[in-house]
């Protein structure tokens, strides 16, 4: 199979869709592998070491898209690359397609074959694809949460450590999954009083254990999140329904609980959000404010950290893709129900049903 790295175009975005290591993987399995001139660069990778590794460097990313059977990306195709996109091509990348319609469509016209990094799923219901995406946006919540507290960012003014003699800040966290329990850890290693707010109740059980009572756990409804808004300095939404668009848990209304100066880091920006007032924002300009509450919501939050997200992410996709290089789509879908799980669009029907009810359209079960 011919496999396509492109550089990425989004804005700030410094990841790329595969490492060297990647790279000699596939061409001594026998695949041709195209990198575009300078993909790595932003994650510390030059060209020389793609070359090393087996890879056929190219100069645009046409020739790119148009040669390769698989395209390896990191971010969703942005409109610069819709005219790129053609029948057959299979597209293995972070989709997040339920807030974007217009992105759905485009995919549905082209009848490319789309595979969404964020759905691949075990029968566990683990997302190994997602996660160390997962753990890095977690952990980088804590952090931008905690300079946008200082009031030359315009913040409040509040040390999430604290000092002797006063309070350590208070992090409200809503959601128990693999972002919460990163900015979790974090957050409680910097000296901060933390409470996280989940549906899991099993969840929230193994975590009081895990943290011995240092990490405050509450059933995630309404009357209690209002409760924690009074009292937090830094708010992180880490709230996943798989493929679907995220609940709006924080109304605009429910800002006037927060104390002015507050912040709010949305990590389930790339679904849509889930505090009402979110909109997506770049790392040139991340945070914007509403009704005196500083709203940080950079949908590729990882990719300011690109040495470090680039080779966490191609640890997880990279088997994937030998599976899809080796095997063809077809037979590597028959014979992996958790890889099976990433296909959004095939053959110009939308087979994923959590983005179709997202978007009210119809949807179909995959077939070959």
């Amino acid at each position: 199979m011919i496999v396509g790295v492109p550089k990425e175009i989004k804005e700030k975005e410094f990841r790329v869709g595969i490492v060297p290591s990647g790279v000699k993987a596939l061409a001594q399995a026998g695949h041709t592998v195209l990198v575009e001139q300078g993909a790595g660069l932003g994650s510390g990778i030059a060209d020389a070491e793609y070359t090393g590794a087996g890879a056929a460097m190219v100069a645009t990313a046409a020739e790119v898209w148009g040669r390769a059977e698989m395209v390896m990306k990191v971010k969703e195709p942005l409109p610069p690359e819709y005219p790129l996109l053609r029948p057959g091509l299979i597209l293995y990348t972070y989709l997040h397609l339920a807030p974007l319609p217009e992105l759905t469509q485009v995919l549905l016209d082209a009848r490319v074959t789309a595979v969404a990094y964020e759905t691949v799923q075990l029968d566990n219901g683990a997302l190994p694809l997602l996660a160390p995406m997962s753990q890095v946006a977690g952990r980088m919540a804590i952090q931008v949460g905690a300079h946008f507290l200082e009031k030359e960012a315009g913040g409040r003014g509040v040390l999430l450590a604290g000092v002797p003699g006063v309070a350590p800040g208070h992090v409200a966290i809503l959601g128990s999954g693999t972002v919460a329990i990163n900015a979790a850890q974090m957050a409680m290693g910097l000296g901060a009083r933390v409470t996280m707010l989940g549906r899991n109740l099993p969840k929230l059980a193994e975590l009081d254990a895990l943290f011995r009572g240092r990490l405050k756990t509450l059933a995630s409804n309404r009357q209690n999140i209002e409760e924690e808004l009074a009292k937090a300095d830094l708010v992180v939404g880490a709230v996943l329904v798989v493929g679907a668009r995220s609940p709006k848990l924080i109304t605009r209304e429910m800002l006037s609980l927060m104390p002015k100066g507050a912040v709010i880091v949305d990590v389930a920006i790339d679904q849509g959000g889930c505090v009402e007032t979110s909109r997506p924002t770049y790392h040139s300009d991340p945070v914007y404010e509403v009704d005196s509450i500083l709203h940080y919501c950079v949908a590729n939050m990882p990719g300011a950290v690109p040495r470090t997200s680039t080779f966490a992410l191609t640890n997880a996709t990279l088997p994937y893709a030998m599976a899809m290089a080796d095997k063809g789509f077809g037979r590597a879908m028959q014979e992996d129900r958790t890889l099976l799980r990433g296909v959004n669009v095939h053959g110009g029907k939308l087979v994923s049903r959590e983005v179709a009810q997202s978007q009210g359209r119809e949807w179909e079960e995959i077939s070959f």
